[in-house]
């Protein structure tokens, strides 16, 4: 009976140990853990070490702790969508090794912090659809260049950092629907990044400009580079090979940000380009108005000659002309008499 006893009690241990949460349904083949549409509030305890996927959409999740998901290290897809989830720590999924997707969409996320995603080296899909992001940083974090599909549709993006894009050189699918994108310089490397990604064989959903009104509902590569005036001289140089140096670290030749990751130039975030101001000399205006007038004076002079000239030559003309035929035409000559006489006889 004693033996009984102990060999029960271990498995009852082991079988808390290794159980599903109460709400879950565990299934061990799949090694999947059906924890959605369960009311949780926070990410479940006690979840099998071993599943692979975690299904936690439909719930009323408000928060990720940062070590949420430690128990569940061999993650490969964490489906979180359809929850009440506000921001995400720094670091909650550094233990998922192995994910390869992570859905995030139809929360309430407002803002991702640089480096949020770090150490995920097997990620491949990133869904941040559906949330109210108003922000993106310069970087999801290290080891984040596997992503191949990335989807920020419907937030309140208006401009997205080039260099992020930059740091995902596997991408080969980006949506950017729906989204207020404001299509001035501050868009202007997105312009020439999409562009390289779609002559790459990329595929995009585009990016239709919000603002400012002239281009409201244009596709951003259908607006002429013309008109974004002085962008493309405010535009960050490519890094060349011996000094490039991935996302996190100091880029050098890279335009200064502010903290909002907005050009630094003096505060002012519209970017349009403004007129370069031209110096002002008085002495250069005075020569150029006194060079004008003596041009201008002697074109006129010239003109006024001219039409002396020509009433002069005109009036000399008609004198002479009048001395010479006036007696003709008053006596006639004998040639043109004759015929008249006859004429009366």
């Amino acid at each position: 009976t004693g033996n009984w006893l102990l060999i029960w009690s271990v498995t009852l241990l082991a079988h808390t140990a290794h159980s599903c949460p109460e709400k879950c349904l565990c299934h061990k083949a799949s090694k999947t853990a059906d924890c959605k549409n369960r009311g949780f509030t926070e990410i479940p305890a006690r979840l099998p070490p071993e599943i692979q996927i975690l299904q936690l959409q439909n719930n009323r999740i408000w928060r990720i702790n940062q070590n949420a998901f430690t128990a569940t290290p061999l993650l490969k897809i964490l489906d979180l969508s359809n929850n009440s989830i506000s921001s995400v720590a720094l670091g909650a999924f550094q233990k998922l090794r192995y994910l390869q997707v992570l859905n995030l969409t139809r929360n309430l996320i407002h803002y991702i912090e640089n480096k949020t995603f770090s150490f995920l080296p097997h990620l491949k899909e990133l869904d941040l659809s559906s949330n109210s992001i108003i922000r993106l940083p310069e970087t999801f974090g290290n080891s984040t260049g596997n992503i191949t599909l990335l989807s920020v549709r419907h937030n309140k993006l208006q401009k997205m950092e080039r260099i992020l894009l930059e740091s995902l050189p596997n991408l080969k699918v980006v949506l950017f629907k729906d989204n207020p994108w404001q299509c001035n310089c501050n868009i202007f490397g997105m312009k020439l990044w999409l562009e390289s990604f779609l002559y790459r064989g990329g595929i995009s959903d585009g990016i239709i400009c919000s603002a400012p009104g002239v281009r409201k509902g244009k596709d951003l590569l259908k607006v002429p580079y013309e008109l974004f005036g002085a962008c493309a001289l405010r535009a960050a140089p490519v890094p060349s090979a011996s000094s490039h140096q991935w996302p996190g670290s100091e880029q050098r030749g890279w335009p200064k940000h502010g903290p909002h990751g907005e050009p630094g130039d003096g505060g002012r975030g519209g970017c349009e380009p403004k007129a370069r101001p031209r110096p002002v000399s008085l002495r250069h205006a005075i020569a150029t108005v006194v060079i004008t007038g003596v041009v201008c004076g002697v074109v006129c002079l010239m003109m006024l000659a001219a039409a002396v000239y020509g009433c002069a030559y005109a009036a000399i003309t008609a004198r002479y002309h009048k001395e010479q035929l006036g007696p003709v035409r008053q006596h006639g000559t004998p040639e043109e008499k004759e015929p008249f006489e006859s004429s009366m006889a």
